[in-house]
């Protein structure tokens, strides 16, 4: 539910925080750190192993200091109101808290009493969080006995036994299969349609791309993007829309006409550099209206998160290649 100004009845951001700042000795691992998520959506934070991705997480949910900066966390400073912070969230880390000694409806019992929930309200938030994340029949198991997808959506179900409404993931699905991974990503989407904001940190590109609304990348200690997925599609280069033909001369004709184009004889392929813009792309179809050329495959290719990734974090983009349409 989003915090509102009762003055101005504007809605304050989940999360707010400003010139965030934290050192190790003569390491400085976060650099100033501004950044804004607003209610009930999905901020992914990306950044290289060491990047400080797990400092931003442990700073906002009140697990260590900053040196610098501020920042409100559901409408509450983070530094001031610390308690009331940390009974408006969640935290799940890369390393499961379950205890595998005891079972999983044990595991959320024992959060439920540390919630300082009623044994009988305890008991019903543990029956419904167990059969809303399928391990009803896994309740009675030790939890060492669960697999890595059970164990991690046990974490999560512990994480909500005290209702937060905001939940920070950090690398949630680090060591799970595929299967599992898209399990993951269904009960994070689940928990956004209840309203729940998600700070989620991963090292998978195609995870931040599938679920969230704003991006940032964090590298050196500072943000050196943020945006949706598709706006950071779009600062780097290598977009193109890809025009296939059947008739050589057609072809021919569109080769020689559009500028910047390249080509690929054999395949009868012009790729015209482009942002991927509706704009760029009815250009090129009012062009060849205009011309009386006629296309038989158009396709717009943007470059993906992974170029991104490489582009902004310094490293060096693996070659890819393009099947050739024959």
């Amino acid at each position: 539910m989003t915090t509102t100004d009762r003055a101005t009845g504007h809605h304050e951001p989940a999360i707010s925080a400003a010139g965030l700042r934290k050192s190790y000795g003569d390491k400085t691992v976060l650099d100033g750190i501004d950044l804004q998520v607003p209610a009930g959506s999905v901020f992914a934070l990306l950044g290289p192993n060491g990047a400080g991705k797990t400092t931003v997480v442990n700073i906002l949910s009140t697990l260590i200091s900053a040196d610098a900066g501020h920042a409100r966390i559901a409408g509450h400073d983070l530094v001031a109101e610390g308690q009331a912070v940390r009974a408006a969230i969640g935290v799940t880390g890369q390393f499961s808290a379950v205890d595998g000694l005891i079972t999983g409806e044990e595991n959320m019992l024992l959060m439920a009493d540390l919630h300082h929930l009623s044994k009988e309200e305890g008991r019903r938030v543990t029956a419904e969080l167990l059969e809303r994340f399928d391990l009803v029949d896994a309740a009675k198991k030790p939890a060492s006995t669960y697999s890595g997808g059970m164990k991690r959506r046990l974490d999560i179900a512990m994480t909500l036994v005290g209702g937060p409404r905001i939940i920070f993931l950090d690398e949630p699905t680090t060591g799970l299969d595929p299967r599992s991974r898209h399990t993951m990503w269904g009960i994070i989407r689940e928990l956004v349609s209840d309203g729940v904001t998600v700070f989620l940190t991963t090292q998978y590109l195609e995870e931040a791309d599938q679920l969230a609304d704003r991006i940032a990348v964090l590298d050196g200690g500072r943000f050196v993007a943020e945006g949706s997925a598709e706006e950071l599609k779009r600062l780097v280069p290598g977009g193109h829309v890809r025009l296939r033909f059947a008739d050589p001369v057609a072809y021919g004709r569109a080769a020689e006409a559009l500028r910047e184009t390249t080509r690929d004889d054999q395949a009868l392929t012009l790729h015209i550099p482009s942002d991927g813009s509706q704009r760029e792309l009815r250009a090129v179809l009012d062009w060849l209206d205009a011309a009386g050329i006629e296309a038989d495959e158009l396709s717009v290719h943007t470059p993906d998160l992974d170029d991104v990734f490489f582009a902004l974090t310094g490293n060096a983009a693996p070659a890819k290649t393009e099947e050739t349409v024959r």
